[in-house]
């Protein structure tokens, strides 16, 4: 009789976690152990690691894992702890870089002022978030090209080789005044 109750406790405080946080979450370390599996191989591997992992079953409980704990903590924190901090010394601050699902987000521990760097999949392109405002700044032209905006919109081809990239570095010092040089 004990026993019953108390599985039926568990169960009642189980339904209402997942009922009351209301939160679908971004299933973090089940993406990230997804993409562990692309990255590690030609299709065919990743195609037996995927049946591997499912007969263990990694997926499964990673998907547990996120839907009892991870997402929760991501629905009253407001971050997903599986995507982590990391932190960078610069010349005059410190900076906590947080990594999410659509990019990054860089906070100067000085100021506390942040910036967002945003991938859209839609365009294959960066942006950054400034104090609301989105400014793209890199979008991806094909294997070889991307193109990077100024600040006036105006696009610029960018090889990706070394020779590119010296070269628009180049050409962007060159607009700069004497004094930032």
């Amino acid at each position: 009789m004990k026993r019953n109750k108390l599985n039926i406790a568990l169960a009642l405080v189980l339904c209402c976690s997942l009922t009351f946080s209301s939160c679908i979450g971004s299933f973090g370390l089940t993406h990230k152990t997804l993409d562990w599996n692309k990255s590690i191989g030609s299709k065919w591997v990743n195609e037996v690691v995927f049946f591997c992992f499912m007969i263990i079953p990694v997926y499964e409980i990673t998907a547990l894992a996120d839907v009892l704990v991870i997402n929760s903590i991501e629905f009253w924190k407001g971050t997903n702890p599986v995507y982590g901090s990391k932190f960078v010394e610069g010349e005059n601050s410190k900076y906590v870089i947080n990594s999410h699902e659509k990019g990054y987000t860089i906070t100067d521990e000085n100021t506390n002022e942040t910036v967002e760097l945003v991938y859209d999949n839609t365009d294959d392109s960066w942006s950054a978030v400034v104090n609301g405002e989105s400014h793209k700044f890199l979008t991806f032209v094909d294997d070889n090209n991307v193109n990077v905006y100024d600040q006036f919109g105006n696009a610029t081809t960018v090889e990706l080789s070394e020779s590119g990239v010296l070269a628009y570095k180049d050409a962007v010092k060159a607009l700069m005044p004497v004094a930032m040089k």
